[in-house]
């Protein structure tokens, strides 16, 4: 039995009584604590970036910058169905309004000229006058310099600084759109990776297949009745080899995985290596990014594309590491296009609706590696449907433009699944500038990061003044 010991003086504080003032004290003291150590990080963040501040002025003060950052708006209406509907039926069973996605998707469509402009109005570089020169018109017709469409799709772009060219390679999708069975998505037979070569990033002459299908081994990876998608290329200083990565898959999108070719040369031809799942997991929209020390790193859509992996590649760019970090899990994100601006890392990702367009976001990490946080919808202007659907287009690259830091070209596809080949490009600016406006998803308050933003014009153009051979 314990016996109290009335003459013993207590040696506790006597601050917690029964209202647990201490406990609150000590709450409210560590909130001070974590609010000032946020404030002092915020204060280091602002001081390492201020170094490029002065310089970012002088950029987002030039007019053509403020014009970019002026997105237009569209007031689009969806037309009456063709033919009257007689007064019963409209009793009986009132006509669901048509929506614009639907009218997207519609190859009859009384809409389609405002989707898929006729080639009367395509871009053509070798025609065009001073008034339409270097000018982009977002999903009009894309000619080169021989005056036939571009067939770039799902590609992205290399700047050769060995040659002070850039190069873009795409799925060359001239081939008829068909089903391969009743469920099947459209598709077109594989022909190859196209390869077009720039010195101003407007004007775009063929360079050929550089990765071809394969006609009669029915085994092969690149045979014509499988899928190649997503190419991507860059360089590697130390094997002077350029590499491709792309997504390989069977006509059900069950082989989930990625191939690789290299080349000595950047308009090919491209040896093909052969196929794999990296790291062991199925692997569908993907891409590749170079960072700015010389590792590279591959992102796919992983797990029935609920989630995205990032793991370095080795170091000539021909394989994966061990390495690998889950991001963005259970968001069903594809389609992902990676950029970097003063540090911090960002990327676009589509969500996935197949051939419908869906809304984008824009997520940023402090490490390639993670943790990603997402920011919200970049796009800007257009109207609500423009918005929610990435201006009817899909995410698949982002270009950095050199001497405007922080201006990049946001490059996206317009995807015909009535006539893939039809598929259009929608270049459009992307600015990273300002505090963002939307609160981290996984993360207390806003973020560190500026916000990303992409802006809506039916016609734009590169300031004046960018050098175009500026390495990068």
């Amino acid at each position: 039995m314990r016996i109290k010991n009335k003459y013993k003086k207590p040696t506790t504080l006597r601050c917690c009584d029964a209202g647990g003032r201490c406990s609150t004290l000590v709450f409210v003291l560590s909130l001070l604590g974590c609010l000032l150590l946020l404030q002092l990080y915020s204060s280091v963040r602002q001081a390492e970036r201020s170094g490029g501040e002065s310089h970012l002025r002088t950029f987002y003060h030039h007019p053509q910058f403020r014009e970019l950052q002026e997105a237009e708006e569209e007031n689009l209406h969806v037309p009456p169905p063709k033919g009257k509907r007689s007064p019963r039926a409209v009793k009986r069973r009132p006509k669901r309004t048509t929506t614009l996605i639907e009218e997207f998707l519609d190859e009859n469509s009384q809409m389609r000229h405002v989707f898929f402009p006729g080639r009367k109005r395509a871009i053509d570089p070798m025609q065009a006058d001073e008034i339409d020169k270097y000018q982009y018109y977002p999903g009009r017709m894309w000619l080169d310099t021989d005056g036939h469409p571009i067939q770039a799709h799902g590609g992205g772009i290399l700047y050769d600084k060995n040659s002070k060219t850039y190069y873009w390679y795409g799925e060359y999708k001239d081939g008829p759109t068909y089903h391969a069975h009743k469920k099947g998505a459209a598709r077109v037979d594989i022909i190859g990776v196209g390869c077009y070569s720039s010195k101003d990033l407007w004007t775009w002459k063929h360079e050929g297949v550089v990765l071809a299908a394969e006609e009669t081994n029915e085994t092969h990876d690149l045979h014509k009745s499988n899928v190649l998608e997503r190419p991507k290329v860059i360089y590697n200083e130390k094997t002077e080899k350029y590499v491709m990565w792309m997504h390989i898959d069977d006509t059900n999108y069950t082989k989930a995985s990625v191939g690789v070719a290299i080349s000595d040369t950047p308009d090919g031809p491209f040896d093909y290596l052969g196929s794999q799942r990296p790291h062991g997991y199925e692997s569908r929209d993907m891409t590749v990014f170079k960072d700015d020390d010389g590792a590279a790193y591959i992102i796919y859509s992983s797990e029935d594309n609920s989630e995205l992996h990032i793991g370095p590649l080795t170091e000539d760019y021909l394989n994966v590491t061990s390495l690998m970090r889950r991001v963005l899990v259970g968001q069903h994100r594809e389609a992902p296009a990676l950029f970097k601006h003063q540090g911090t890392y960002y990327m676009i990702t589509s969500g996935c609706t197949g051939w419908a367009p869906n809304e984008a976001m824009a997520h940023a990490a402090e490490s390639i590696m993670g943790p990603w946080e997402t920011m919200g919808n970049p796009c800007m202007g257009g109207n609500k449907m423009f918005r929610l659907t990435t201006f009817f287009a899909q995410s698949t690259f982002v270009l950095p433009i050199p001497d405007f830091p922080g201006m990049f070209i946001f490059m996206a596809d317009r995807w015909n699944p009535a006539d893939l080949r039809d598929s259009r490009y929608v270049w459009l600016p992307l600015i990273v500038a300002g505090p963002a406006d939307e609160p981290l998803e996984y993360s207390f308050g806003f973020p560190w990061w500026s916000r990303v933003s992409i802006y809506w014009h039916r016609k734009w153009r590169l300031p004046q003044g960018w050098n175009p051979f500026q390495i990068m």
